[in-house]
């Protein structure tokens, strides 16, 4: 399977298949709006606003496995990222990452982007310490914490996984070689 042969549900209701994404480069991030990264969300908007003409997308997974810091409703988790960051990507249903219901883009994410190839341990320290309380990940190739980003190219390959305190804006130099 490849990543255009899995759908998410969208927040309103229904799936949006990921071949809609054919041809694009994505960055898929499992999101929550009560964690220590939210504020990323300035550097992924920041990544979308300038290069989604050029054919970049942002698909925003929010998660509540981590600390339960994506509480509220799926349409509360939008008004939030929309007011408080103004974002123009939209937020996706929320959906397990690690698991027994772990979503199948995950388990697909993870075995092409294995842990061990994680860019941006920059900051081994702080995920020292998020490994010793993350209750979810179990397996070492398991998502850590909230905010791990995955670049997907334009043919659906999964290039490069980030860890969670790897900042957004950094990340531009690895989307334009994919542009």
């Amino acid at each position: 399977m490849s990543f255009y042969d899995y759908s998410v549900s969208k927040r309103k209701g229904g799936e949006l298949p990921l071949s809609e994404f054919r041809g694009r480069v994505v960055l898929v991030v499992n999101t929550a709006t009560g964690c220590g990264f939210t504020p990323q969300y300035e550097g992924l908007e920041m990544l979308y606003e300038k290069y989604h003409e050029r054919g970049f997308e942002v698909l925003d997974l929010p998660c509540n496995q981590f600390g339960s810091q994506a509480p509220g409703s799926d349409e509360e988790i939008h008004r939030f990222c929309t007011a408080r960051y103004k974002t123009k990507f939209d937020q996706m249903k929320k959906l397990e990452v690690n698991g027994e219901n772990e979503h199948p883009l995950y388990t697909f994410l993870k075995r092409e982007a294995p842990a061990e190839e994680v860019r941006g341990l920059k900051n081994k320290a702080a995920m020292a310490a998020i490994r010793k309380i993350s209750k979810t990940a179990k397996k070492p190739e398991d998502i850590q914490w909230n905010f791990t980003k995955f670049l997907v190219d334009r043919e659906g390959r999964v290039v490069k996984r980030f860890d969670p305190t790897f900042d957004p804006k950094n990340m531009e130099e690895d989307i334009l070689k994919l542009l």
